[in-house]
Formats: structure tokens, C-alpha cells, sequence
């Protein structure tokens, strides 16, 4: 038994790990594995990110198939089977322009109600990106938390402060175009695009107020998060050879998305048929 003891030693020193580890895997090296099913789970989403998302992306995503997972076992099963979320680096033109201090950060006034059933009170924006042909193009919507409507859209080669000012211009002239024009809300991230005065000042004269979600927390914003969701696993653009396609192909996808696809939560309605529904109701 000695001599086995030994053996065990020296094999141990050569792995690189301590004798007292082996004696414990050894106890638990036959028990089945309980983990497994909810890594499958999560490995999916994790996949599904491009190996970018954390956690809290993941439990939304889970959340959002009707999988309802404690974000500690997340955190477990990431650590455990080495799920590291890829961290993008910082951008250095969004840390210069928070850093000013004509940047404001508004307070979280949606407060995760989502729930809402007027159509043009609240309203969800963000910016994604579209990786085609070796290249970038980033997607600017709107969305009406009411209708789950995308009421306003921009597609551009450069992430700047263009691209978010034509989306409010695009949305200000629906707003005008509409038979009635009530007070709204608009939510966010704190991106530097949002809390730059230039978007403050339109925001204003469009009649809107604007609320943020609190800094890291991607869940306050999740309608439209849950759209790019539904955007990336339905279209594909990757096979766009030029921007103007990769336009008009996201063009015909609002086309759908807003008058041709029915959601089971909307009644089995459209978007578009939704916001009849709730106009004469």
C-alpha cells in the first residue's frame, strides 16, 4: 500500500497537482454529472454570442425561450467549463466623451416596466453591429414597447453620432405624420451617443423624456435586445457583397418583421395589427 502511496505521489508531482485533489476527484468521479443538461443550455447561448456574451446577456436570452436559471449556477457552469466571455476594448471615443462633462446620465424612469399598452409612450433604442464581407455596419432602431413595432431604423458604415440623429429625424417625422402625438418616453443604454447633448437637445424639442438603464445592466433594455436577438437568428446578411444591399435587405426584413410576422404574445397578431387592436380598443 506503501509503495502505491508512492506511486501516486510522483504521479501527482509530474500532473502538477496535489495529492489531496486526486483523493477528492476520485470520491465524485463516478456521481453523474448534474450540470450537464444546463451547460448544454448555456454552451448553446454562449455559442450563439460568438463566445461575447456574460452572463447577464445569457440568462436573458435563456429567460426569453422559457428557461429560468439562477444567475449563480450561470456564473458556475461559465467558470466550470471555461465559458470566459470575450471583453471588447474600451472605445476609446465613447470613454473620452463620458468623461466630459456636458455628457448626462438620466435616471432609469422605465424602471423594466415593459408591459405597456399605448401605443407611442415608450419607446426602446440601442445600436448593434453587422459584421458582411470582411466589414462593419452598425443598426440604429426604434422600437415601440406597446406594439413591439420597429417605428424607426438607420443602417450606416460608421458608428457615429450621424447615425443616431437620422434614426430620431426618421422617427421625428413619423411622430409628425401620426394623427395624435402624445408625451413619450425613450429608453436606453448610457452610450455615448445617448448621453451626448446633441441627442438631449432633439430628444427635447421632439416633446420626448428620456430615461437609461443602470451602467452594466443590459437586462433594463431587454425588448430591444430581445429584437437584435430575433434579427440575427432570422436574417442573413453576412452574404451581402455591398452596403446598399445589406440596407435593402434589412429594409425588407422591417417589411416583415412589422406587417407579416405574427407573435403569440401579440394575440397571434402583427406588430402593425397590434397597434390597430389597441387604437380602437
Amino acid at each position: 500500500m506503501k509503495h502505491v502511496t508512492t506511486h501516486i505521489t510522483i504521479l501527482c508531482g509530474i500532473a502538477k497537482v496535489s495529492t489531496s485533489g486526486y483523493y477528492k476527484w476520485l470520491k465524485t468521479v463516478d456521481e453523474p454529472n448534474t450540470d450537464h443538461d444546463d451547460y448544454l443550455l448555456v454552451k448553446e447561448q454562449y455559442e450563439k454570442g460568438k463566445q461575447k456574451w456574460g452572463w447577464r446577456t445569457i440568462q436573458m436570452k435563456l429567460h426569453t425561450q422559457g428557461v429560468c436559471m439562477n444567475h449563480k449556477k450561470i456564473i458556475r457552469i461559465m467558470r466550470k467549463y471555461g465559458l470566459t466571455a470575450k471583453i471588447r476594448k474600451q472605445n476609446p471615443y465613447k470613454a473620452i466623451m463620458k468623461k466630459t462633462q456636458e455628457h448626462r446620465v438620466h435616471d432609469n424612469l422605465l424602471d423594466r416596466q415593459f408591459g405597456q399598452e399605448t401605443p407611442d409612450t415608450v419607446y426602446s433604442t440601442d445600436i448593434t453591429y453587422l459584421p458582411f464581407r470582411g466589414k462593419f455596419a452598425y443598426l440604429s432602431p426604434v422600437k415601440d414597447l406597446a406594439t413591439r413595432e420597429i417605428i424607426s431604423w438607420q443602417v450606416s458604415l460608421h458608428i457615429d453620432m450621424t447615425l443616431v440623429l437620422n434614426t430620431m429625424q426618421q422617427l421625428k417625422q413619423r411622430r409628425r405624420n401620426s394623427a395624435t402625438v402624445i408625451h413619450t418616453m425613450i429608453h436606453s443604454d448610457q452610450g455615448a451617443h445617448y448621453t451626448s447633448p446633441q441627442y438631449a437637445h432633439m430628444i427635447k424639442h421632439m416633446g420626448m423624456v428620456q430615461s437609461m438603464s443602470r451602467k452594466g445592466n443590459c437586462i433594463d433594455n431587454a425588448p430591444i435586445e430581445s429584437f437584435f436577438g430575433h434579427f440575427k437568428d432570422e436574417i442573413d446578411y453576412t452574404d451581402c457583397k455591398t452596403f446598399e444591399a445589406l440596407k435593402q435587405r434589412i429594409d425588407e426584413y422591417m417589411d416583415y418583421y412589422n406587417n407579416h410576422r405574427p407573435q403569440w404574445s401579440l394575440n397571434k397578431m402583427t406588430p402593425a395589427q397590434y397597434r390597430s387592436h389597441l387604437l380602437i380598443t
